[in-house]
């Protein structure tokens, strides 16, 4: 899915950055982000830039001084960091990262609770996600033609090993990391923030299938056991 989603002014000194990706093992970063405010100020920081918590608000839909006390939190398990601000007032935030993907905590003592966050993360990330495609389907006729065109909703039922699924994910990724907003110094005029976002897993009813193809060649041998007898 490739939608425009708004514009990156103010974000332009951030795109410079150094590009940076993380593994959130810490089970108190993880468990910061299980409040769904947070996990939306923090993507809207990774896509737009430095924003104050009052550019936040307007944006996540809630008041500047709520959105300042998540930003804290999220700065207190280091997600994010405050910047210096410009014109000397109130201080905008920016993601301690460019990229994040989050794995599990290798201390046994948060582990069950950990395994949990992250199963609940990914659940509010697929919400969001298909929330913010409602979004742009719904002011599809906003956009300029030429963003209307260029947009694309799609999906594929491709075959595949697990190492032929890992090698594509990772050429796709090599392909799409030059254009990543925070870190692109080399965006041309009209280049705006684009949301694309690449979902790929085993078909849950190739799961079912092959327990049913199990349950079924069980009672084959069965009945096969059965008339031998």
């Amino acid at each position: 899915m490739s939608f425009i989603t708004g514009s990156d002014e103010g974000a332009e000194a951030d795109r410079a950055r150094p590009e940076r990706r993380t593994t959130v093992t810490d089970p108190r970063a993880l468990r910061a982000l299980a409040h769904p405010l947070r996990l939306a100020l923090l993507d809207h920081l990774m896509s737009f830039g430095p924003r104050t918590a009052s550019e936040c608000a307007a944006v996540v839909g809630s008041t500047a001084s709520n959105c300042s006390y998540h930003l804290r939190a999220l700065a207190k398990v280091g997600l994010v960091e405050p910047v210096d601000a410009e014109d000397g007032r109130e201080r905008p935030y920016r993601s301690s990262s460019t990229g994040l993907t989050f794995g599990r905590t290798e201390d046994p003592e948060f582990a069950i609770g950990a395994d949990t966050v992250e199963r609940a993360l990914a659940d509010r990330q697929v919400d969001d996600e298909a929330a913010l495609v409602h979004r742009a389907i719904a002011q599809r006729d906003e956009q300029p033609i030429e963003w209307r065109e260029a947009s694309l909703l799609t999906g594929y039922a491709l075959k595949l090993t697990p190492g032929e699924l890992r090698e594509l994910m990772q050429g796709l990724d090599a392909l799409i990391r030059p254009y990543i907003a925070l870190t692109r110094v080399d965006a041309p005029e009209g280049s705006d923030v684009v949301a694309l976002h690449l979902n790929a897993f085993r078909h849950p009813d190739a799961i079912a299938a092959a327990r049913a193809a199990g349950a079924s060649a069980e009672r084959h041998d069965t009945d096969a056991e059965g008339g031998a007898s």
